[in-house]
């Protein structure tokens, strides 16, 4: 009994120590949260894939499109060098007049094994009907080449991922109309 009678006392004495001390708080501590980052893994990039994602969201209203999708502006601006921003890794085109995005489309880029060259191209030649010279004789309606060795941007089957053996594939109506945007020497940057 006397063991108890012991127990009870020391902790009684304890709690009203606890009681009459005052709380315990904590000195604030600085935390440096890294934000997160929500950009896509590019291999390489220089900004304008990112940046013409915004001017989609800005100019469009729309986050993604569906696989073949496109939007073209109602009112192109009177002057303005055309550009064209591809983004091999969200497997999307902008087309610029000036500083203004005038369209975004999906499109269909090389499949695995093929490539899509990244960097700096420009329009090397256009017509508006050609056939592969590699692929079984491969229609490529609205073609825009960018190299020597046959990468060209064109309409074509767009199934929403990496199907082709090295060339843009465009959706048809916007081929046609980045066709009537672009001239020979029309800058094209290839990110992703």
């Amino acid at each position: 009994m006397t063991k108890r009678w012991v127990a009870i006392v020391a902790n009684s004495v304890l709690l009203a120590a606890c009681s009459a001390a005052p709380p315990f708080r904590p000195a604030p501590v600085a935390v440096h949260i890294a934000p997160i980052s929500v950009d896509p893994p590019y291999r390489w990039t220089q900004g304008n894939a990112p940046q013409a994602h915004k001017d989609m969201v800005a100019t469009f209203g729309t986050v993604g499109l569906k696989p073949g999708d496109f939007r073209w502006t109602d009112s192109m601006p009177a002057e303005g060098e055309p550009r064209i921003v591809l983004d091999l890794l969200t497997q999307m085109a902008y087309a610029y007049r000036g500083d203004q995005l005038v369209g975004a489309s999906t499109i269909s880029s090389a499949k695995r094994g093929m490539v899509t060259p990244l960097g700096f191209w420009s329009i090397l030649e256009k017509r508006k009907f050609y056939r592969s010279r590699k692929f079984d004789n491969a229609p490529m309606p609205f073609m825009q080449r960018i190299d020597k060795y046959g990468i060209a941007l064109h309409g074509g089957n767009n199934p929403g991922y990496p199907a082709s053996h090295g060339c843009v594939r465009l959706p048809l109506k916007f081929a046609e109309k980045l066709y009537g945007l672009t001239k020979v020497g029309s800058k094209v940057v290839i990110e992703g």
